[in-house]
């Protein structure tokens, strides 16, 4: 495998004329991937659980999808939507049909999750004429004009960019942990009956077209949505004829130790926008709804020059064979129960970690500077996260102030990284 120079400095080569726009939880030089190991030019390998955020799933150069990669480019690789039918796009939008629960058995392609949020937002006003929606403070939906306007999980993401998207609305997320001591019953009661009041007051419910919601917040800080509080929604949207739209872009595809997130509370929404694993780490994603929503739709109403790429599907039909061929589904509820019990441990013995949380391989490490008043402690999270970094492993921060670890390992991790990285994070916990 080629792999820059030793030492490269890609950050002083890029500075000229890289924007200095992109964030960035790094600036190290990082020179290639293998399996579940990231590799900096000079050589040192770290143990990825950060994925891209989530997105290279099955690791770095995987061979099933390298192999499908290679061989779509020698064959086809500019797309040809709006012009016919290609095999991979065509296989793939049945695979993942039937990935999915009924009635949901139509997808739209294309490129990445902010995209098919937006899509998403097109779908729901114009299949309901109705002009409001809803989401839920601390959300992330991405950062197109659509998907910014409902996403709150940082000022910094709407600083600037008003007067956005109208007829939006940001309704309380329920802060299991942080408001309602863990008492998931409670949290869900309050926030329904929040919803149901800014439903008879804020915003008509006759108005509202849709419910978006991410079965586990990403960026807002590893949040899991109650079970009760999910069949709530549902209930509330089929009382009123509102679309449920969830947001898997981050918990879907096994994450979470459901092939979808929204499964763990039995609820079926009505759309479901995915991204991020679908492919590995090349460019797609998916709205996926009845067929019915999408004639309604209408044909022409949205469109894509370079969704449905031939070898970004080639590479996500490869990611399902290999998450149904490896049992990746049952090894991310696995590993991740293996996880979660040794972060406990590592909580039981020190009182700055307040809450472990989170199904699957999707579990959010949330860090306080006094343990009573449950105080968020970020400046220690980016410590922590760049102390672990120096030690060889990769962890993210998220959360409004930055006060979470989101531990995102790949799919197909084993036990044996599990236990490395636990132990160079307790490493990590005792230096900082």
């Amino acid at each position: 495998m080629t792999s820059s120079p030793d030492d490269l400095d890609l950050a002083a080569l890029a500075g000229g004329h890289l924007t200095p726009v992109l964030g960035r939880y790094f600036e190290r030089s990082w020179s290639h991937g293998l399996g579940h190991r990231l590799f900096d030019t000079g050589g040192k390998a770290y143990l990825d659980f950060a994925n891209g955020i989530a997105v290279t799933a099955l690791g770095h150069a995987h061979p099933a999808v390298t192999a499908a990669i290679h061989a779509q480019v020698d064959r086809l690789i500019g797309p040809t939507g709006a012009i016919g039918f290609a095999e991979p796009v065509a296989r793939l939008t049945d695979r993942l049909a039937a990935a999915l629960p009924d009635p949901i058995d139509s997808i739209f392609l294309l490129n990445s999750g902010s995209e098919a949020i937006d899509g998403a937002m097109k779908l729901v006003r114009r299949v309901t004429g109705r002009p409001s929606i809803i989401a839920f403070q601390g959300a992330f939906h991405g950062r197109t004009y659509g998907a910014t306007s409902i996403t709150s999980s940082s000022p910094n993401y709407r600083h600037g960019y008003e007067p956005l998207i109208p007829s939006i609305y940001i309704a309380p997320f329920p802060q299991v942990w942080r408001e309602f001591d863990g008492d998931e019953a409670r949290a869900s009661e309050v926030s329904l009956a929040r919803l149901r009041a800014m439903l008879s007051s804020a915003v008509p419910a006759a108005s509202v077209a849709a419910i978006f919601i991410e079965p586990v917040q990403g960026e807002g800080g590893y949040l899991p949505a109650p079970v009760a509080f999910l069949q709530g929604l549902r209930a509330i949207c089929d009382e009123h004829g509102i679309l449920l739209v969830a947001d898997e872009v981050q918990s879907g595809y096994g994450r979470t130790g459901r092939m979808w997130a929204f499964e763990h509370a039995g609820i079926v929404p009505d759309v479901v926008c995915i991204a991020k694993a679908i492919a590995n780490g090349l460019p797609l994603s998916a709205i996926a709804a009845r067929r019915e929503l999408h004639e309604r739709w209408g044909k022409g109403a949205h469109g894509s020059t370079y969704g449905g790429n031939p070898v970004a599907c080639a590479a996500a039909l490869a990611v399902l064979d290999t998450i149904e061929e490896q049992g990746l589904v049952a090894n991310a509820a696995a590993r991740g129960a293996d996880l979660r019990a040794g972060l406990a441990r590592l909580a039981a013995e020190d009182e700055r970690i307040g809450d472990v949380r989170g199904p699957g391989l999707m579990i959010g490490v949330e860090f306080v500077s006094d343990a009573a008043t449950r105080t968020p402690d970020g400046a220690l999270v980016d410590r922590l996260v760049a102390r672990s970094a120096d030690l060889g492993l990769l962890v993210l921060s998220c959360g409004p102030q930055h006060q979470v670890v989101r531990w995102i390992p790949p799919l197909d991790v084993s036990a044996a990284e599990v236990s490395e990285a636990l132990e160079i994070f307790g490493e990590a916990l005792r230096t900082v």
